[in-house]
């Protein structure tokens, strides 16, 4: 850990490693669905998809995205 209080990324050793949230299909809440260092060049991430873990999949660019109508 370091004084941010999130774990360094073994990866890169520059960035940190820091929690993202998303809403299930039910519209609950997930806490720590995946793990993105914050170094851009380096780009390691952790996901859980359905109690998978995927490594170091693809990051796509959210400002394509379009929001769902609700």
């Amino acid at each position: 850990m370091n004084e941010s209080g999130f774990p360094k990324c073994l990866k890169c050793e520059t960035g940190v490693l820091v929690p993202l949230s998303d809403f299930g299909s039910q519209g609950a809440t997930i806490h720590y669905k995946a793990w993105v260092c914050t170094n851009p060049d380096c780009g390691f991430n952790l996901k859980i998809r359905n109690g998978d873990i995927y490594i170091n999949e693809p990051i796509m660019n959210g400002a394509l995205h379009t929001a769902r109508p609700r």
